[in-house]
């Protein structure tokens, strides 16, 4: 009877080792680390991101992640919090090449940006055996991709002065616009976006008379009423700014409360609250420029957005781009090229990355690391009106796409010396 007990045993024993032979050993995720702010003044920036991420990232591992050599691989997001801080940044960075995070992704606040790049430089030159990729999807002061352009930094967005040069397409035929407010943040990115204001103004428009140019604090002016203010007393026909966040909202809401009727040419005037703030005194005022609309005409668009809306059905919730999925595509068609997770291998193949999403096709430039896609301007109209089918964050207003610029239109010339290791 011991006999078979025994031989039992052994039995169960090489059963269970040719059964653990056979199943795959789970490979760990493929991990990037958000850092990004949230918490403090623009937290809500950050926690939109974070959606777009996890809603990319979920999609990719629903057709089996990536396929490495070793296994397929899921990828996962990963919070670090840099409060809208430099400093807080670097801390984060830290951290996450502490935990063994390889794969930053950044872009609320092209100062942030900059200071990551340094970091990051120099974190792979000392460490070449744990370097580190920047996917920046969001900070688009033009110098990332200029004279701080890196080997390990690649630019999912536009950046600013393309576009202005998108925004301007359509203010160049505006006839009626004969006087501008230029007004932004005052640090690295809305300093160079009324520089170029500025540029593309004169060359384009040399008839418009700049009647505003100012600066204001970043994320520290809570009362923008003294800007309205001024705004309106100028005589101004349309304000043209950056401004991002809630330095967008609260100078939108301002302008609203002292009655100003002029026109709004914005970055980012398409979402988190700036036309629910406006209501119907922003129908046919307010202008965005953006690299998608919900509201662009199509079948494969309007599926697209459907599905973020399935997964983030809360109307605060309802903040998607379309660089976001592009970027994680990209990241992950790199993985896969590479065949491998080490950042110099991966790079590699980001600098060739051509990718797809629902119709939207975009492809990264490898002399500078600048994504080029398609530009699209929309104005700001009411839910139901033609083009305007779906509202933004239950507000009741949307934005109709008036003018798309296609990529090979929307290029701009760089100064990018890139040092390839």
């Amino acid at each position: 009877m011991q006999k078979l007990l025994r031989r039992v045993a052994l039995a169960l024993c090489l059963g269970t080792a040719l059964a653990a032979q056979a199943q795959p050993a789970v490979q760990p995720p493929v991990r990037i680390a958000l850092i990004e702010s949230l918490s403090g003044p623009f937290a809500n920036t950050g926690e939109a991101v974070f959606r777009n991420l996890v809603w990319a990232t979920e999609r990719v591992n629903a057709r089996g992640g990536v396929k490495l050599p070793g296994g397929a691989r899921n990828l996962a997001v990963e919070r670090y919090d840099n409060k809208g801080q430099n400093e807080e940044a670097l801390a984060a960075l830290r951290s996450a090449i502490d935990d063994g995070v390889t794969v930053i992704a950044q872009g609320n606040s092209s100062a942030i940006a900059a200071t990551l790049i340094d970091a990051i430089n120099k974190h792979n030159e000392r460490e070449p055996g744990k370097r580190v990729l920047f996917l920046n999807y969001s900070a688009v002061d033009p110098i990332l991709t200029n004279e701080k352009c890196s080997y390990w930094h690649f630019r999912f967005d536009a950046h600013a002065d393309m576009r202005m040069a998108a925004l301007m397409d359509v203010l160049k035929d505006d006839k009626a616009v004969k006087s501008v407010y230029l007004i932004g943040q005052d640090y690295s990115f809305g300093q160079a976006v009324l520089r170029e204001a500025r540029k593309q103004l004169g060359a384009q428009r040399p008839d418009v008379q700049i009647v505003g140019d100012e600066l204001h604090a970043l994320g520290r002016v809570k009362d923008f009423i003294p800007y309205a203010v001024k705004i309106k007393a100028s005589g101004a026909q349309a304000v043209l700014t950056g401004n991002w966040g809630n330095d967008l909202t609260l100078l939108i809401k301002a302008a609203k409360e002292v009655g100003y009727e002029g026109k709004f040419y914005t970055f980012y005037g398409n979402a988190l609250g700036v036309p629910a703030a406006l209501g119907d005194a922003g129908v046919g005022k307010v202008i965005a420029v953006a690299d998608w609309f919900p509201n662009e005409p199509g079948d494969a668009s309007e599926i697209f957005y459907q599905a973020f809306r399935q997964r983030f059905p809360r109307p605060q919730d309802d903040y998607v781009h379309m660089r976001m999925q592009l970027m994680m595509e990209a990241f992950a068609q790199g993985l896969e090229r590479a065949g491998s997770t080490e950042s110099g291998a991966v790079a590699a193949q980001l600098e060739r990355a051509a990718v797809a999403v629902s119709g939207h096709k975009g492809a990264m430039r490898a002399a500078d690391h600048q994504f080029q896609q398609p530009l699209l301007v929309a104005m700001m109209g009411k839910q139901g009106a033609p083009g305007v089918k779906f509202d933004v964050e239950g507000s009741g207003y949307g934005f109709r796409v008036i003018k798309t610029i296609a990529p090979e239109r929307a290029e701009q010339p760089h100064s990018c010396k890139m040092v390839r290791p």
